[in-house]
């Protein structure tokens, strides 16, 4: 129990950075109008300067971050990561002008890029098979977690007058020191100590305080067995490598044509456009929200009973049908809650499926020696695309409709329910090293 209780308080405490990415990303959609009226410069230089700078550094972040994890080891870069975030709650804060403004959401968007190669690589590689599942699904919950505590602080904060905006960003800073402070009592990856330190002792120390003693032995074994096995010189880019780039490539692109970022960052606008006041936009973000975070609870339940290719089976459909919906309602003018009812279903249908899928598969799929650099270009594709569709939503929004971009997003996931079908392999429940064999082998798939 011990064993179970410590396994849990360090994948935990790693996925706390989950937390300042959900709350990063989202804390920006109450500053989205004020923010346009102070700077009144345009919707695209609004969306691309000022709404997206902390996506752009997220792309930073994520093209990066393999270093750092690779060179300086998990632990140093979840640190990092923390301070990242602090910095820019304050400095955003503070800032008198966008350019400033933009700058200090593009350090904090560093911190999220890296986050995403970090957290999941930590979790991943000190989670035993049957349980990893869940436990990396633990930076997911603590993703819409963020989302939730971001909404809820921005409705709550919106009554504080004009400056309003600017405790919605500062009050960031809090939870990024509790969450700095928290990874200085984890341990370093036993599996980044075997292979990049040669460490034996201490990763075998490191793991007798999560495995029973007499798997200790067989585990560091089979790191050493999976590294020795290998060139001295690899790239995720070899040619035995192309499928696990491609199942990285197409969820992580998947997960962005579904339009979840572009409404992550726009709700309350989105909902203002069909037919909510002001407070009842902020209100139904808190709605999305709480709807986003029940299921994700639901899908970490299933992951590891069902796997990771039901739950896309589940979350592509209700993404055709919500979006579908929410197209229409805007195509027919529908008004009140038909619109917000919707955007739920399309949380919901995220939340169970791509939501909960995307950062265990794609720690998943890597060998050890290669994880940090794939993630990094399944990370990287995601955001690139995150940070690109959201910033020409304001400008789709007001050349081509709101119901048209929707549209385009349902047809999108038409597409996913039959890549889930036809290729995606099912990833639950098999040790890492087998796993990796069965990917670079197609005899073994």
């Amino acid at each position: 129990m011990q064993q179970h209780n410590r396994l849990f308080f360090w994948s935990l405490t790693a996925a706390l950075a989950g937390f300042l990415f959900g709350f990063d990303t989202v804390v920006i959609s109450g500053a989205d109008l004020p923010l346009q009226t102070l700077w009144p410069r345009g919707s695209l230089f609004h969306g691309v300067v000022v709404m997206s700078s902390a996506l752009w550094g997220t792309v930073v972040g994520a093209l990066l971050g393999a270093l750092p994890t690779d060179r300086f080891g998990r632990k140093k870069t979840l640190i990092g990561i923390g301070i990242l975030y602090t910095v820019s709650a304050l400095g955003s804060a503070l800032a008198t002008d966008p350019f400033g403004f933009a700058l200090f959401r593009f350090i904090g968007g560093i911190g999220v890029g890296v986050s995403t190669i970090a957290a999941p690589a930590f979790i991943t590689e000190i989670a035993p098979a049957d349980r990893r599942g869940r436990l990396v699904a633990l930076y997911q919950f603590n993703i819409v977690l963020g989302i939730l505590v971001a909404f809820l602080s921005n409705f709550l904060i919106s009554r504080f007058g004009e400056a309003s905006w600017r405790w919605m960003l500062g009050v960031e800073a809090l939870p990024a020191v509790i969450y700095t402070l928290m990874v200085l009592r984890v341990p370093e990856s036993p599996r980044w100590l075997v292979l990049h330190k040669g460490d034996l002792e201490t990763a075998k120390r490191i793991l007798s305080d999560i495995l029973p003693a007499s798997r200790v032995a067989e585990e560091v074994q089979q790191i050493q067995a999976a590294e020795a096995t290998r060139p001295v010189q690899e790239s995720i880019f070899d040619l035995k490598y192309r499928f696990p780039l491609l199942l990285a490539f197409a969820i992580a692109a998947f997960n962005q044509f579904s339009g979840i970022n572009a409404f992550l960052y726009y709700a309350p606008r989105i909902f203002e456009a069909a037919g909510l006041g002001a407070s009842g936009a902020l209100l139904s973000s808190v709605g999305v929200g709480v709807t986003n975070l029940v299921f994700t609870l639901i899908g970490m339940n299933l992951i590891d009973k069902y796997g990771r290719k039901q739950l896309l089976y589940v979350g592509s459909i209700g993404y055709i049908v919500s979006l579908s919906l929410v197209a229409l309602a805007f195509f027919q003018q529908w008004q009140g809650i038909f619109v917000p009812a919707f955007l739920f279903v399309f949380i919901a249908s995220h939340a169970i499926g791509q939501g909960t899928v995307i950062w265990v598969f794609i720690s998943e799929i890597f060998p050890n020696h290669l994880r940090a650099a794939g993630q990094a270009f399944g990370s990287s594709t995601h955001w690139v695309l995150a940070a690109a569709i959201p910033s020409l939503v304001p400008l789709l929004f007001d050349s081509i409709g709101a119901g048209t971009v929707f549209a385009c997003f349902a047809g999108m996931m038409v597409l996913q329910l039959v890549w889930t079908h036809r290729i995606m392999p099912e990833t639950r429940n098999v040790p890492l090293e087998v796993l990796h064999e069965r990917l670079v082998n197609p005899k073994s798939r």
